[in-house]
């Protein structure tokens, strides 16, 4: 079968199988947490199954501007569980779930509900759009560890920059440009890696999913109130932060897919590998 036949939920464990998972394990160490896969999901799987989702969510994209830090467009995760819920697939996948629970050396879990950044599709369409140096800082009581995945990328210029070991006073900062075309997919710890978009250039598009898991889902509700804000404020608008409340005391948001313990590795220490090719 190819990829236009196989189902995504079939997808995920043949991408996993066809990994060498002792290289990408190593890897992701030696970068201080952090690992780029220039090809997980086949481009066919991305453009059959999740594209068509995508540019049926076009009209839902809410734009957002910071001055100085962030341009862009996105899609929450209360819009995708209600107009799209094949990301959600993917998101909750067991076999998705185990292997970033192996990875990072601990079991990790999708967010809670109430987290409209748990899955969300990022929109760069707009001449400038970017986003400044920041660390995806986790506010739950465990690590939040976040998935970038490419689902388009008609842009020469709008690149995910990483600066690895920045602040490591035995390493030297190194830098990354890295173009995410479908299929190709970053794995980082997010308090650990500083990264940003450069700007889109005229006439370009930039568009990829995000995927955040965490390793203890517990959050205190004074930074449950603070993410939600920064949420509303620099990505979802406030709207759809309503809309998610609402559709969950209604029961309309989908129920969580049973999952398997992950699996848990002790995770090596950095300084035993060289850093990565």
């Amino acid at each position: 079968m190819d990829s236009l036949t196989i189902p995504l939920s079939e997808e995920v464990p043949r991408a996993i199988q066809a990994l060498d998972f002792e290289h990408t394990h190593r890897t992701y160490w030696a970068q201080n947490e952090c690992i780029f896969l220039e090809q997980f999901l086949p481009s066919e799987a991305i453009e059959h199954h999740l594209l068509p989702e995508v540019e049926q969510l076009r009209a839902e994209v809410h734009r957002s501007y910071i001055p100085k830090h962030k341009k862009g467009g996105s899609v929450s995760y209360y819009t995708l569980a209600a107009k799209a819920p094949v990301f959600l697939d993917l998101y909750r996948s067991p076999a998705f779930i185990d292997f970033i629970s192996r990875l990072v050396g601990v079991a990790v879990t999708s967010c809670p509900d109430d987290d409209p950044h748990a899955c969300a599709l990022y929109f760069y369409t707009e001449p400038g759009d970017h986003i400044g140096f920041h660390y995806d800082t986790s506010y739950y009581k465990g690590a939040r560890y976040t998935i970038l995945m490419g689902l388009v990328q008609r842009s020469a210029q709008c690149r995910l920059i990483c600066q690895l070991y920045k602040g490591n006073s035995s390493r030297a900062m190194q830098e990354l440009r890295l173009a995410t075309p479908p299929g190709a997919m970053v794995i980082f710890n997010g308090n650990k890696l500083w990264h940003a978009v450069a700007p889109l250039e005229a006439g370009a598009e930039r568009v990829v999913l995000t995927m955040e898991y965490v390793s203890n889902p517990e959050m205190s509700p004074f930074h449950r109130f603070v993410s939600h804000m920064k949420d509303a404020i620099a990505y979802f608008g406030f709207s759809a932060l309503l809309r998610g409340g609402l559709s969950r005391r209604r029961g309309r948001c989908p129920e969580r897919a049973s999952l398997p313990p992950a699996r848990r590795d002790s995770p090596p220490r950095s300084g035993n590998f060289p850093g990565a090719p």
